[in-house]
């Protein structure tokens, strides 16, 4: 394996992997997983931190360079630790992050940063502590502001706070954006992706008392587009004597690492940017450099499309050559951009986000 860069059947380059280690989580946002959470696994049926990283040694050969963890939560994986140290001992990997609700990054910061972990981000969907606890079902806000801080204090860099915008959810987008004024944090703002089908969102009914936050009833009236997003911000700005947002410049130094799409914006003299997702509103199909794979070892090559390339099996019988035949296959049948959906079978805690 010579580390070559390989490229799908639109001629995009492939770098960059995301990877499920679980999809046990220890909140249960809505959006994610249904209120009593995913089907219990039988242990066999998942990927060992062993075949994880023989498999992201056996993809670096292919040309992949960045990793990001991700779950469920992947902090509640025993495994975490030692999987991220063999993925850094990999020469090819240069960049290792993970996705996170926060919660543990308090108790596991220090070791997450010894085991060569490069940096976080943590989902934040809300400020309102009662409207967080609606959202995340087990989760509050303290929790995550304090993993955050965390996150902040072991260097970390840099660190991106996800925010997915519901319509029906109300959330303040003005008051979140403000976080970057003093905090060097990178705020994403994601529009609503609705995956999971009528089945799956069928078990993820909250309080019946409080239909607005019921997935079910979800559906493309909620994708707040961007540039809606954005001029909310600008007004809640104005409405503080704050200056509005400004585009950060192409090629600015400091601009946050990753293979993300986001494009970034700031306040006058904020510590940090925010960032805007429009996956759905001005879709980024021709850029997409990733691919993912599963916590039971299926590689998905797209988000929104349910074909899935299982290694497992081979994997287990130590069938490198075959293990990589189906990677090679699942990166020549990327699709060229994603369809418009009203869902997936599998849920985001299931697919790794």
């Amino acid at each position: 394996m010579d580390g070559h860069v390989q490229h799908d059947g639109f001629g995009r380059d492939i770098n960059y992997l995301r990877i499920a280690v679980t999809d046990k989580c220890n909140f249960r946002c809505i959006y994610c997983m249904p209120a009593d959470g995913v089907a219990p696994r039988a242990h066999d049926e998942l990927l060992s931190a062993e075949e994880i990283a023989r498999f992201v040694r056996m993809v670096a050969g292919e040309g992949i360079r960045r990793v990001r963890l991700t779950g469920g939560e992947p902090l509640v994986s025993r495994r975490i630790i030692p999987l991220i140290r063999d993925i850094r001992a990999i020469p090819q990997i240069e960049d290792i992050s993970l996705t996170t609700n926060g919660a543990l990054l308090p108790k596991l910061a220090p070791q997450l940063k010894d085991a060569g972990l490069n940096r976080v981000n943590i989902s934040l969907d809300t400020l309102d502590p009662t409207l967080f606890g609606k959202i995340t079902r087990l989760g509050r806000l303290e929790q995550t502001m304090a993993g955050i801080d965390a996150a902040l204090a072991w260097g970390f860099e840099p660190v991106k706070v996800n925010c997915v915008v519901v319509r029906r959810l109300n959330q303040d987008v003005a008051a979140l954006a403000r976080l970057t004024l003093d905090r060097p944090i990178h705020l994403r703002f994601i529009e609503y992706m609705p995956i999971g089908d009528e089945r799956t969102s069928s078990h993820c009914a909250v309080d019946p008392h409080a239909p607005a936050l019921n997935p079910e009833l979800w559906d493309a009236s909620d994708t707040v587009p961007s540039d809606e997003l954005r001029a909310r911000i600008n007004a809640g700005a104005a409405a503080a004597g704050l200056g509005e947002l400004e585009l950060e410049p192409l090629d600015i130094n400091d601009a946050p690492a990753g293979a993300g799409p986001a494009r970034y914006w700031h306040f006058p003299g904020a510590a940090g940017t925010v960032g805007f997702i429009s996956a759905m509103s001005n879709h980024f199909c021709a850029s997409c450099n990733r691919l993912r794979l599963t916590a039971d070892g299926n590689v998905r090559p797209c988000l929104f499309s349910d074909a899935e390339y299982s290694v497992r099996e081979a994997l287990r019988r130590g069938d490198d050559m075959q293990v990589l035949s189906i990677w090679r296959d699942a990166v020549a049948h990327k699709p060229q951009e994603h369809a418009i959906i009203e869902g997936t079978q599998r849920f985001m805690s299931q697919i790794g986000g």
